[in-house]
């Protein structure tokens, strides 16, 4: 079976990088290029960043492009309290030694979708590049296969504000206006935006076992892992008391890879841009707006699978091995 074909938006970031970890080790995932926006970090530090992650995989051969370095209305504000100032945890990786492309994103993003008959998107970060990516070349835009995008919640509280997620809450405007289009753009009937938000992404949860064990496994890239997310673990036991580290972005990645892994449920959903629920996903799951679903809602994932697949494909754990550990040191248990 041909390997599908993607390009990863992204503001790298440390679940990010273990997002590309994980993009670059899937068989079925032919990355055609990584776009970076700013985010987590600012752009010219998140095309760092995935330059790094491209020489630790020795995939340096795809392309990088700089994106969008402000939001589309908003003051940009960082994450690096939560990412580190050099947004790998203060990892201490080395500078690249190769260079991103000369092409910005929203151009190259406007080309390979021009020219591409079935290519998808994986948004891990702000949708600043897609929404300039619609004003610019729509046509380019509704010729996205599928759009999996890290962000935004449904029932689960945000991490920004007390109802929004910070890829959505970073550019509010630019969210809202990239689900409009799925709502309204003619050209993208019958897709959806399918959203990975903070319901399900806060089940994978990165422990310190489970870290203990990649190092098992793998001991360059577990402990490539181990340096990167330290200061995650640190800011997730401070700011939510949970020992381990909510790794978000990986599992838009397994999702895009594995259907199963998730499920949930159709809806229209619109990005609130004003006031104090700034950045608010408000996901109409009983229709009461009866508009066009513009969105598929996922609500429920299985971490054991997560890691499965995750320890098995980027660290070349055996699945059985790994099914006994796992056995052993994952519980059901999930932050609240």
């Amino acid at each position: 079976m041909n390997a599908r074909k993607v390009i990863l938006d992204c503001d790298p970031g440390i679940d990010d990088a273990l997002a590309l970890m994980l993009a670059l080790s899937l068989p079925g995932l032919d990355v055609v290029g990584i776009t970076v926006v700013c985010g987590n970090v600012p752009v010219e530090k998140g095309v760092k960043n995935a330059l790094k992650i491209l020489e630790l995989m020795n995939r340096t051969e795809i392309p990088v492009y700089a994106g969008e370095a402000r939001p589309l209305v908003r003051p940009y504000v960082d994450a690096m309290d939560t990412h580190g100032e050099d947004g790998l945890g203060e990892a201490g990786f080395p500078d690249p030694s190769v260079s991103c492309s000369s092409q910005d994103a929203v151009s190259f993003l406007a080309d390979r979708l021009s020219a591409e008959e079935e290519l998808s998107v994986i948004a891990l970060g702000p949708m600043t590049n897609l929404a300039r990516l619609l004003e610019r070349s729509p046509e380019a835009f509704a010729r996205i296969q599928e759009l999996v995008s890290m962000g935004g919640t449904y029932k689960s509280h945000g991490n920004c504000s007390p109802v929004a997620e910070y890829n959505y809450w970073c550019d509010p405007d630019a969210a809202a206006k990239v689900y409009e289009a799925y709502a309204s753009m003619p050209e993208l009937s019958g897709k959806q935006i399918h959203m990975i938000g903070l319901d399900v992404t806060r089940k994978i949860v990165l422990t310190p076992n489970l870290i203990e064990y990649m190092k098992r496994i793998h001991p360059v890239l577990g402990g490539k892992i181990e340096a990167i997310t330290r200061f995650y673990l640190d800011f997730h036991w401070q700011q939510e008391g949970i020992i381990g580290c909510v790794t978000n972005d990986p599992l838009a990645v397994a999702y895009f890879a594995d259907r199963s892994l998730c499920s949930g449920f159709d809806a229209y959903t619109a990005v609130e841009t004003e006031g104090i629920s700034y950045g608010q996903t408000l996901v109409d799951a009983y229709d009461f707006w009866k508009k066009p679903h513009n969105s598929y809602i996922l609500t429920e994932t299985d971490p054991f699978r997560f890691w499965l697949l995750f320890c098995c494909q980027v660290l070349g754990g055996d699945e059985s091995a790994v099914r006994h550990i796992f056995s052993q040191i994952l519980t059901e248990e999930v932050p609240a």
